[in-house]
């Protein structure tokens, strides 16, 4: 259901609008980053336009049910009419693929108001491949709607690109994300914010990362904001990273592990700022740790929190040229 996808609330609107208007176009390509829900909403896209009992509301002029036989059908991938295509286990998508599913377009819907073909990470589909779709595409039939989602589009041969108008999908919020690893991974609020934090608006990203390791970065993050905001003297600020994860190895996991709790310093500084200029709250990405964010703010003006970013900025560079961790967090440190 389109009410069930986190984000992309322009995009859902216009496609709820164009299912209830019967303006739908016959292809769409489905563009954005990696992890933001593009196949998610192909899907509720194929039960919008095939549920039994549609609902309308506010936001929505037409969204599926998700209790009809249909609905229930799709979810469980089982729906004769809505086909997914995908690439196989060496990576790609043949032409045999497309073939099959051009053949079955041509025919009506065995019982859906039209047939729907999903095709998930399009950009891996063989140049052969896309030369049969796009006899499709230039005449479509009727009764079928062809999805095509990518985050590479750009793969895609210009001439499908050009028949399939685009939806441009954006990063999800730091809310969002955790809102959706909690809701359909089981994740706890604590670590759904930590890895929300660093997953750049990518649930996909956020579910690929350790939650502990990064629960563990945020806290650490936190407990070292504290300290420099207890104390201007170098020693005791250099004593708060001496346990800090990953300045004692050399390793590329203690390096990663580094990289991570810089990447969450910098997430709290962010909303240090957020919270400090009275800027909308819903934005911040570590919303659960509001109250511990509103005492650091005495310490951490507008000002000190923007010097404190460019140095976390800098450190993360520093990382990246293979600089050692103990002396980018000794560094670092000092500068907050």
């Amino acid at each position: 259901m389109f009410s069930s996808v986190f984000g992309h609330r322009r995009l859902l609107a216009l496609l709820s609008r164009a299912i209830a208007r019967d303006t739908l176009p016959p292809a769409l390509l489905l563009a954005g980053p990696a992890g933001v829900g593009k196949r998610r909403v192909a899907m509720a896209l194929a039960r919008a336009i095939n549920c039994l009992e549609p609902r309308s509301s506010a936001e929505f002029e037409r969204d599926a049910c998700g209790k009809c036989a249909s609905c229930r059908r799709i979810e469980r991938g089982v729906h004769p009419d809505v086909i997914v295509i995908e690439p196989g286990d060496n990576g790609s998508i043949k032409i045999e693929a497309i073939r099959d599913v051009v053949d079955r377009a041509g025919y009506r819907p065995f019982e859906a108001r039209r047939r729907v073909v999903i095709i998930d990470d399009a950009d891996a589909l063989v140049h052969a491949a896309q030369n049969a779709l796009l006899k499709t595409l230039e005449e479509m039939p009727a009764a079928s709607i062809f999805a095509l989602v990518s985050s590479i589009p750009d793969a895609l041969l210009p001439t499908v690109r050009s028949r399939c108008p685009r939806l441009r999908f954006g990063l999800l919020s730091a809310a969002e994300v955790a809102q959706a690893l909690v809701r359909d991974h089981g994740y706890s609020e604590t670590d759904a914010r930590a890895a929300a934090a660093d997953a750049d608006g990518s649930v996909g990203r956020a579910l690929s990362a350790d939650s502990a390791d990064l629960t563990q970065a945020r806290d650490e993050a936190r407990r070292l904001l504290e300290q420099a905001a207890r104390t201007d003297d170098p020693a005791r600020r250099l004593e708060a990273v001496r346990d800090l994860s990953g300045t004692k190895g050399t390793s590329a996991s203690d390096r990663d592990q580094m990289a991570a709790c810089l990447r969450a310093l910098a997430s709290l500084l962010r909303d240090i700022g957020i919270v400090a200029t009275h800027a909308d709250r819903r934005t911040l990405a570590n919303g659960d740790l509001e109250s511990q964010l509103e005492k650091l703010t005495g310490s951490f003006d507008h000002r000190r929190s923007l010097k404190a970013y460019a140095a976390v900025d800098e450190a993360l560079n520093a990382l990246e040229r293979n600089a050692s961790t103990k002396v980018v967090a000794d560094w670092l440190v000092l500068q907050l």
